[in-house]
């Protein structure tokens, strides 16, 4: 097992080499689900499984003990633009709520969301198209039902905050 010390140098050297591709080439290496796993497990204080389950990335502890987390990351480099996504969420999973890892362009994390699996559920029922059949939604929808619970600026909100 490796030590969370050499796990966050190894998190932080893939954040560079993930950043410096992207400029090198205009190509994203696959990393952003890792790095987010790792943002949301230390932000949150969630406990990461291993080995996997289906559609279970971490367990709450604390004050969200009791809940199975799924959890998103996206890489967003321009926060003006619209139009961005989240990967397919697996609905047959046995997940309660979904934390979603917003990145910059340097693959840190400067917000996290979180929803819980009725709101998930019901907007995807209530989109339309192929995406949100598959489990897919905007990362906008996201931010609209969910509630931002960290930030970059303040760590974990003391009040959270809900888009109703």
């Amino acid at each position: 097992m490796v030590s969370v010390y050499a796990l966050e140098k190894l998190i932080a050297e893939t954040r560079r080499l993930a950043t410096e591709f992207r400029r090198t080439t205009g190509q994203m290496l696959p990393v952003t689900g890792e790095i987010a796993r790792f943002d949301a497990a230390r932000e949150l204080d969630l406990e990461l499984l291993e080995p996997r389950v289906p559609g279970v990335d971490a367990i709450g502890k604390d004050s969200r003990k009791d809940r199975r987390y799924q959890i998103k990351g996206r890489v967003i480099q321009d926060e003006g633009k619209a139009g961005y996504r989240i990967g397919q969420m697996n609905p047959n999973g046995d997940w309660t709520h979904v934390a979603l890892v917003l990145l910059d362009g340097d693959f840190e994390a400067f917000k996290i969301y979180e929803a819980d699996r009725d709101e998930i559920l019901t907007a995807l029922s209530r989109s339309s198209g192929k995406r949100s059949k598959r489990g897919a939604m905007s990362v906008a929808k996201f931010e609209a039902i969910g509630q931002l619970v960290w930030t970059r600026e303040n760590g974990l909100e003391d009040e959270v905050w809900s888009n109703y």
